[in-house]
C-alpha cells in the first residue's frame, strides 16, 4: 500500500504543471556589491520575471581579481558558472584559456537568441571581439575616463568654472590658477594606468604596445615610453611636485577625494557619475578627457574600461539556450538606457543611447552624454581600439609601480616607462611562451 502510494505520487509530480515547466538555471558570478549589486540583481529579477523557462542566479565573487580568479579556479574543479564577469585586462587571458570559454556569437547562434553585432558600438564591441569581428564575450559594464570639475573649488580659488579645459595646456595653466587662489588640492586622479598611459595614447593614436596593442598578435612589445607618453607623465610629475596633482592611490582613492569637495578637479571613470550624482554637496560638471594640443592625431576616441561577460564551457545546451535569452534581455534597448542612465556606464548599443536621448535625459542631466560622444566621434584605429595583452593585470601592477617614482621624484619619467617596458615586456614573452 505505502509503495502503491509512493508511485501514485511519483507519477502525479511527473504529471503536474511545475514538473512538466521546471526552470533551467543559470548561473551567473560577478564583482559588484553596493548600488551596482543593486542594479544587476534588479535586471536578473527582470529578467527572470519576464519568463518562466530560465532562472538566472546571479553572485558576488569579490572584486575583479577575486572574481576571475574564483571562476578560474570553478573551471579546474568542473564547478564553473554559465557565465562570469571578467574586466577588460583578463581579456587576453581568458582568450588564452583553451577550451574554458564558449564565444558569446556561438552561444548566440546556437541558442537562436535574438542577436545582431552591428547594434553594438564600435569602440565598445571592438575590444571584445576577434579580428574577423566576431564577439567573444558581451560587453556588459563599459565606462570611459572624462574630467570631473568642482565648480564650487573653482569659485573659492578665484577661477572661472567655464574655463576651457579641453587641452592639458590650458588644464595646466587652471592648476597654477588653482593653486595660487588657495586649493589644496587642484588635480585628483583615478586608476592612473587606465586614464594617464592606456587612455592617453588611444586618444592621442599613439601606440600602447606593437602589433596593434597586442590584437594582431602574441609576439607584441610594449611602447608606452614613446615620446608622448613621457612627455605627458614628466608634465604631471612637475605639478605632483609643485603640489598641484595630489597622488591618492592606485585605484579609486581620489574619489573620496572628489565627493567630499576637496579637489578642483579629477580624472575618472564616466561611471562615477552614480557616486558623484548622489553623494556631492557642490555643483559639478562632466567634460571631455583633455588632450595635448599638437601631440600625435589627438584627439582620437578614447577606450574602455569595466568589463564584459564570458560563457563557460562544460554545460548543455539547454542552458545555454537560457545563457543566450539573459545576454540578449540584457542588450535590449530599455534595459541598457535604464544601466547607462543610473550609473553612468555607457549604453553597449547605439540604439540604448538613442532612448536614453529621445527621453530627455541628456538635457535634463549635462554633461552625461560626454562619454557617449568621446567613444564615438571617430571610428577607432589600431592605436585605439583597445588593448590585449597577456598577464595584463600584473604588468599594470608594474606600471603603478613606476608611475609612483615619478609622483615621488625618485625618478625621471623617461627612467620609469623604460622601466616599466623592461620589466612588462618580461611577463609577455613568459604569457607568449606558454600559449604558443
Amino acid at each position: 500500500m505505502k509503495r502503491t502510494t509512493l508511485s501514485a505520487l511519483a507519477i502525479t509530480t511527473a504529471l503536474s504543471p511545475f514538473a512538466a515547466y521546471a526552470e533551467t538555471e543559470v548561473q551567473f558570478w560577478h564583482a559588484f556589491t553596493g548600488r551596482l549589486g543593486e542594479l544587476v540583481a534588479a535586471q536578473v529579477d527582470e529578467f527572470n520575471a519576464s519568463q518562466s523557462d530560465y532562472k538566472v542566479v546571479q553572485s558576488h565573487k569579490g572584486n575583479y581579481s577575486e572574481t576571475l580568479n574564483a571562476g578560474i579556479a570553478a573551471f579546474r574543479a568542473q564547478e564553473q558558472p554559465h557565465i562570469l564577469m571578467v574586466f577588460e585586462v583578463g581579456t587576453a587571458t581568458m582568450m588564452s584559456a583553451k577550451g574554458a570559454t564558449k564565444p558569446v556569437f556561438e552561444v548566440m547562434a546556437e541558442s537562436g537568441a535574438e542577436f545582431n553585432p552591428d547594434a553594438y558600438i564600435g569602440a565598445v564591441k571592438g575590444y571584445y571581439t576577434t579580428t574577423d569581428g566576431d564577439m567573444l564575450s558581451l560587453p556588459f559594464n563599459s565606462s570611459t575616463p572624462v574630467l570631473w570639475v568642482n565648480r564650487d573649488a573653482f569659485e573659492a580659488a578665484g577661477v572661472d568654472p567655464d574655463t576651457d579645459l579641453s587641452t592639458w595646456q590650458s588644464v595646466g595653466a587652471t592648476l597654477d590658477a588653482l593653486k595660487a587662489g588657495g586649493s589644496s588640492c587642484p588635480l585628483v586622479t583615478a586608476w592612473q594606468s587606465w586614464i594617464h598611459l592606456e587612455n592617453f595614447s588611444a586618444y592621442h593614436d599613439v601606440p600602447f604596445a606593437s602589433k596593434d596593442n597586442g590584437f594582431a598578435g602574441l609576439d607584441t612589445e610594449l611602447m608606452l615610453n614613446g615620446e608622448a607618453q613621457v612627455a605627458h607623465l614628466t608634465a604631471m610629475g612637475d605639478w605632483a611636485k609643485d603640489g598641484k596633482f595630489i597622488y591618492t592611490g592606485r585605484r579609486n582613492e581620489g574619489g573620496a577625494n572628489f565627493r567630499a569637495g576637496e579637489c578642483a578637479l579629477f580624472t575618472e571613470s564616466s561611471a562615477g557619475y552614480a557616486g558623484i550624482s548622489s553623494e556631492a554637496k557642490f555643483d559639478f560638471d562632466v567634460r571631455p578627457l583633455p588632450y595635448w594640443e599638437g601631440v600625435g592625431n589627438g584627439p582620437q576616441n578614447t577606450i574602455i574600461g569595466g568589463a564584459s561577460l564570458w560563457v563557460m564551457e562544460g554545460h548543455d545546451s539547454a542552458e545555454y539556450k537560457g545563457v543566450g535569452e539573459f545576454l540578449s534581455f540584457l542588450s535590449k534597448s530599455d534595459i541598457q538606457a535604464s544601466w547607462h542612465q543610473n550609473t553612468g556606464y555607457l549604453p553597449i548599443t547605439v540604439a540604448a543611447g538613442g532612448v536614453t536621448r529621445d527621453a530627455g535625459f541628456y538635457e535634463k542631466n549635462p554633461g552625461t552624454d560626454v562619454a557617449v560622444i568621446q567613444m564615438t566621434a571617430n571610428e577607432p584605429t589600431a592605436n585605439s581600439k583597445g588593448l590585449r595583452l597577456g598577464s595584463f593585470d600584473q604588468i599594470r601592477g608594474i606600471i603603478d609601480e613606476e608611475l609612483e617614482a615619478i609622483w615621488a621624484g625618485d625618478k625621471t619619467a623617461q627612467e620609469a616607462m623604460d622601466s616599466a617596458k623592461a620589466r612588462g615586456d618580461a611577463l609577455l614573452r613568459r604569457f607568449e611562451s606558454a600559449n604558443r
